[in-house]
């Protein structure tokens, strides 16, 4: 595929992998496009634990579905990520960011612009909503054929020093190259982040990994490959906008956007 191509086609699988296990060819090929990512000195502060044994992605799948449940079931989650939602294409294209909520059960359909109310956490909990929501989690991690964990070397990584950021941002780096990769590969790759939201399920994500005390665990990635038709999930959102150009780059200073490209019909005009 042609680089700008895989940039095009790069995001992030919402859905179920095909069950074929990763080949090791591209395991080891994963893990190598990360080294060359750019990093402090050439600090290379990134570690991967690659995972295959079905029982640890089984526990993994676990803790994430319940983690998704309580999520749900507190409110927390709605709370948290509610200036990230869109319901509309109008609105989606007027923001052009965040994602757009537009497949769910048809019972929540009348109640989606109040599932951020008490009402409407009452509606979704009464419903089962949560608890749907987190066995679809928990099936879609214990589904997948690879996990990778991404860790941080802690003589690198110090959070409130310099050396915290340049870590992560060459951790960002490695990840993209991954990212790009597996797109390449006929892979997907999602983000395993509802352990994250609560503190003591992390701890016994590191406790799975065995994490050593030198090194920090910082996100854990479910891959495998993916089939040309998908099924989506319950409840799945789009986010194929980007941000017009005018939006997010400026010239010469903070005071001067850039403005869009003229459409063809325009540069015709002038």
């Amino acid at each position: 595929m042609d680089f700008l191509e895989v940039l095009k086609r790069r995001k992030t699988t919402n859905g179920p992998f095909l069950p074929d296990p990763v080949k090791p060819e591209h395991q080891r090929l994963l893990v190598e496009v990360a080294a060359m990512a750019p990093s402090h000195f050439n600090s290379q502060p990134w570690r991967f634990v690659l995972v295959d044994d079905r029982q640890t992605i089984d526990e993994v799948a676990r803790i994430s579905g319940e983690s998704m449940t309580r999520l749900l079931e507190e409110g927390t989650f709605w709370k948290r990520y509610r200036p990230y939602f869109r319901f509309s294409e109008a609105e989606m294209e007027e923001r052009r960011d965040g994602i757009h909520f537009d497949q769910m059960p048809a019972v929540l359909k009348p109640f989606r612009r109040q599932i951020f109310s008490e009402t409407g956490q009452a509606v979704m909990n009464r419903f089962g909503v949560p608890k749907t929501l987190g066995e679809d989690n928990r099936k879609l991690v214990a589904g997948s054929p690879l996990l990778l964990a991404v860790l941080l070397d802690k003589t690198e990584y110090r959070p409130g020093e310099l050396s915290g950021f340049y870590s992560i941002f060459g951790m960002g780096a490695a990840v993209e190259n991954i990212w790009l990769t597996t797109t390449e590969l006929g892979m997907g790759i999602q983000f395993v982040s509802t352990p994250m939201e609560i503190p003591e399920n992390w701890e016994r994500m590191k406790r799975l990994l065995k994490v050593p005390d030198d090194l920090e665990l910082m996100a854990v990635y479910r891959l495998g490959y993916v089939a040309k038709e998908q099924r989506r999930p319950t409840i799945d959102w789009s986010s194929r906008q980007r941000k017009r150009i005018s939006q997010y780059v400026f010239r010469d200073t903070c005071e001067t956007p850039e403005p869009d490209l003229a459409t063809p019909t325009q540069q015709g005009k002038r």
